[in-house]
């Protein structure tokens, strides 16, 4: 679990800006977007040394932007790489909503390429219970 990519990304911006680097949007390193996309590719399935079974490697960044701008250069790059996104709300988290997932905000992009798996495995109504779960949650949001 990554700490935070976002502080991450602001000790690159300090240490190119000391290297006298060309910047990049808002002051970040031009590099900023691939060495992000080279942290989120660590992940996945391994062969792990002296072992015969594969393993598998999970990140779980947390990007933190500044006022909750997710219009700033380290959200939107992150955002480029990553599949599935969970944004947290700091009115839900005021509220003491846990976990204050928004849930208009985040999205999978894994959701259409697995739905034939629920289906057969979990539930033949998958879909369509996902759709019915995704409406309460909008109309309780819109409260």
């Amino acid at each position: 679990m990554a700490d935070s990519t976002s502080r991450w990304a602001e000790a690159m911006r300090e240490i190119s800006a000391r290297l006298e680097e060309m910047p990049g949007e808002r002051g970040y390193p031009a590099y900023l977007s691939s060495r992000l996309a080279e942290f989120y590719e660590r992940a996945g399935r391994v062969e792990p040394l002296g072992m015969d079974d594969p393993g598998s490697v999970s990140i779980v960044g947390a990007v933190s932007p500044p006022g909750g701008d997710f219009s700033e250069p380290v959200t939107q790059n992150t955002l480029r790489v990553v599949k599935n996104f969970w944004a947290l709300d700091k009115d839900l988290a005021e509220k003491r909503h846990f976990p204050s997932i928004n849930w208009d905000d985040s999205y999978s992009g894994y959701k259409d390429k697995l739905a034939d798996h629920f289906e057969d495995e979990v539930h033949e109504d998958w879909q369509s219970n996902i759709q019915r779960m995704r409406d309460i949650l909008q109309k309780d949001g819109e409260r």
